[in-house]
């Protein structure tokens, strides 16, 4: 499997990079790729702090879900002003003090006595950190590194080998609360944050890929964003995935423990998830090359409407459980690489962080409400089912916004109105 996989991965790299790849690509490609390993692996955890932190130190889950709500609202929030930071003065030196914040949040998270210190550090100072050593800003660097032609297969490529941190981490992060303690897991998780600080210094945009780019000023690109149709339903759309992924990574571990099974099978089905999600995004990169990226994530929208109308039809086994993670798992973060490759086609990559930013601020605001609803709902009534409705008809009006997005590039749209 070892010298499959890095001869698979070495093809990719030869396709991404043409006629050569430079040292500064193959830096760039690495060092992204382990970032959001360490960004969304660290992040895909907290869902397994739920319940051993919640009966410890007497919270609710409602407390714990308007934590990780406010954690993932502050990073959409901070996410276009830093994505416009990294677009300007360099994405390793955005993500090294977002790897500080970070990891001094996770560890503060760990101290955390009252449920102020919990909202504090586990939500504010995390989710300045993530937006630092985030996704807007991660994709910024590596689209600016390669021809525009390359850039969503390239972010994809970046999505599946990082996708490796949310497979093994929560593996990892459970051994360590069975064996060791929550405690000692979360400090250790924060030492992980740390290593990105030194990652950052491999990513940086000295050269660029900007040349067939809209020559655009800062607020001129961002007039054209707000008077683009496509744009704005893109940006309605991410909303839903946000509320999609963040209710599941937050809650899922939580429901599964609710329906009588173990938490080590929460831990399973989240690391089933992580698994999934990088053949999927994987195949994300490959369909974008024949298919429009508008329409596939449509596809995945409604797939995911399915896959949640099933769970809540079906018996509650672990056989379940595990077959919704597999197939939940493939359009996972699939939607990303998709989502950033509209705007890039659309915009360009020079003012990429900043207007992904704006996309990924909306869908921060669906992971607001997908982690505190999801606590809301569960301390009121018992039980998870209201969400999951929600998440299903959530789902379909998601597909429904991405069917007329025009995605032209911005370029060809000027010159059609100059003619």
């Amino acid at each position: 499997m070892g010298p499959v996989f890095i001869k698979k991965l070495h093809d990719m790299l030869e396709k991404i990079m043409t006629p050569a790849m430079t040292r500064h690509q193959v830096y760039t490609i690495s060092a992204a790729a382990l970032v959001l390993a360490i960004v969304l692996g660290v992040r895909q955890t907290f869902g397994l702090f739920l319940v051993p932190m919640t009966i410890d130190l007497d919270w609710s889950r409602g407390l714990f879900g308007f934590a990780m709500a406010i954690q993932n609202l502050i990073w959409g929030i901070a996410q276009p002003f830093v994505g416009g930071l990294a677009d300007r003065y360099g994405s390793g030196k955005v993500i090294f003090g977002g790897a500080i914040v970070y990891a001094v949040g996770v560890f503060g998270m760990a101290n955390a006595i009252t449920p102020t210190d919990l909202i504090i550090t586990g939500g504010v100072l995390v989710g300045l950190g993530m937006s630092g050593a985030g996704i807007a800003v991660v994709y910024g660097a590596v689209s600016r590194a390669v021809a525009p032609d390359n850039r969503t297969y390239a972010v994809a490529l970046v999505s599946t080998i990082g996708a490796l941190g949310p497979m093994v981490l929560p593996v990892f992060s459970q051994l360590l609360i069975g064996s060791t303690g929550w405690y000692f897991s979360l400090v250790i998780s924060s030492v992980i944050v740390l290593l990105m600080a030194l990652l950052g210094r491999l990513l940086n945009h000295s050269e660029t890929n900007n040349n067939n780019d809209p020559d655009m000023s800062l607020m001129e690109v961002i007039k054209s964003a707000i008077n683009n149709s496509g744009y704005i339903l893109l940006v309605g759309g991410f909303f839903v995935c946000g509320f999609h992924v963040t209710f599941i990574g937050t809650h899922f571990p939580g429901y599964v423990f609710s329906n009588g099974m173990t938490s080590e099978t929460g831990a399973i089905a989240l690391t089933i998830i992580g698994f999934a999600n990088i053949v999927g995004t994987y195949l994300a990169g490959e369909f974008s090359k024949k298919y429009r990226q508008k329409n596939l994530l449509g596809f995945i929208y409604i797939g995911r409407s399915a896959l949640i109308a099933a769970l809540v039809i079906l018996p509650k086994t672990e056989w379940t459980i595990y077959a919704f993670s597999i197939g939940f798992g493939l359009l996972w973060l699939s939607t990303v690489p998709l989502t950033s490759g509209v705007v890039a086609r659309i915009f360009g990559a020079k003012h990429l962080g900043m207007l992904f930013g704006f996309v990924f601020f909306s869908h921060q605001i669906g992971s607001f409400f997908g982690a505190w609803l999801g606590g809301i709902a569960y301390d009121k009534t018992g039980t998870y089912d209201a969400i999951w409705y929600a998440s299903i008809i959530l789902g379909v009006l998601a597909a429904l916004l991405h069917w007329p997005i025009h995605d032209q590039p911005l370029k060809n749209n000027l010159k059609s109105q100059t003619a």
